[in-house]
C-alpha cells in the first residue's frame, strides 16, 4: 500500500480527529474514506449527492425559463444576458464560444 504525508493546520486536525472519532474510526481510516467519498469511489459520496442536486436546479431553470419566456420572451433574453455574464465573471464560459 503506498503511503502519503500531507502536513496541516493543527485545527484541521483536530476537526477530522473528532469526526473520525464520531465515525468510530482511526484517523487515517476516516480520511481514506473522506478521498474516497471525494474522488467518486463511493456512488452514494460526495459527487452523487451534489449530482442530485445539480439535477434539481437544471429541471428547476428549465421550467422558470420556459414559463418566463412563454409569457415575456424580452425578460428570458435578459436573464439569459445577465446569466452569461455572471457565469462569464466566474471563468465558466468557454472563451472560444460565440456569445451573441
Amino acid at each position: 500500500m503506498a503511503r502519503i504525508t500531507i502536513r496541516i493546520d493543527d485545527e484541521l486536525y483536530v476537526h477530522l480527529a473528532g469526526q473520525a472519532l464520531v465515525a468510530g474510526q482511526g484517523t487515517a481510516t476516516y480520511c481514506r474514506s473522506v478521498l474516497e467519498r471525494f474522488e467518486g469511489r463511493d456512488p452514494s459520496g460526495y459527487h452523487a449527492r451534489f449530482d442530485e442536486v445539480h439535477a434539481s436546479v437544471i429541471q428547476t431553470l428549465a421550467i422558470l425559463a420556459t414559463s418566463v419566456g412563454e409569457r415575456s420572451p424580452d425578460l428570458l433574453r435578459k436573464g439569459q444576458a445577465q446569466a452569461r455574464r455572471l457565469l462569464d465573471d466566474r471563468g465558466l464560459l468557454d472563451p472560444a464560444q460565440d456569445r451573441s
